[in-house]
């Protein structure tokens, strides 16, 4: 078995090192690069699979916190999203009702929480298709037509039609725009 002359330069996919590769599907530049990405590589599928058994078992504990009126100021970041001191800075001010029972045993109410945090859904507003509307070509002028009868040049036509968002349909050479819209544009002027 004969070597390759091949030398094709590369950037390690690891350490970012230019390097000349032998073959053309060698991503690092050394063994050593290779062995850290794919101890980086089982590394991040540890990490998923344990966020993963997280969010299950903690799905039990966020569905019993939720049938509790009072829950702890940790149980309440978790649920709401919010920082432990902006939740003291309430209970400070009279905001949130909240029980203390001892050092580290404070509890709020989770029903003035909800309140106060509850997602406010924005009705998202329809958005206004554009009416199509279809004209005749003996209902347009042409471009030509338009620049001849109110006295404009054509490049002054162009610039009204697409200022103004007018229909507009080109059959061979011509451009045909609805007569209606034209003659209100340039009766203002």
């Amino acid at each position: 078995m004969g070597f390759s002359k091949l030398k094709i330069p590369k950037i390690c996919e690891q350490c970012g090192k230019a390097f000349e590769a032998k073959t053309v599907v060698t991503r690092f530049c050394s063994s050593t690069c290779a062995n850290k990405s794919g101890k980086e590589k089982k590394k991040q599928a540890k990490e998923a699979e344990q966020k993963q058994t997280l969010l299950e078992q903690s799905a039990e504990k966020i569905a019993e916190m939720q049938t509790r009126p009072y829950i702890s100021i940790t149980e309440a970041t978790i649920l709401f999203g919010i920082s432990k001191d902006t939740i003291r800075r309430l209970i400070k001010a009279g905001k949130v009702p909240a029980v203390n029972f001892g050092l580290r045993l404070t509890r709020v109410s989770r029903v003035h929480l909800e309140e106060m945090y509850s997602t406010i859904e924005i009705p998202e507003e329809p958005k206004e298709k554009p009416i199509k509307l279809h004209y005749e070509i003996d209902e347009c002028y042409t471009v030509t037509e338009i620049s001849v009868k109110y006295g404009v040049s054509p490049s002054t036509v162009e610039n009204v039609i697409r200022r103004n968002s007018l229909p507009k349909r080109q059959v061979g050479n011509y451009v045909y725009v609805p007569k209606e819209p034209i003659d209100k544009i340039f009766a203002r002027k």
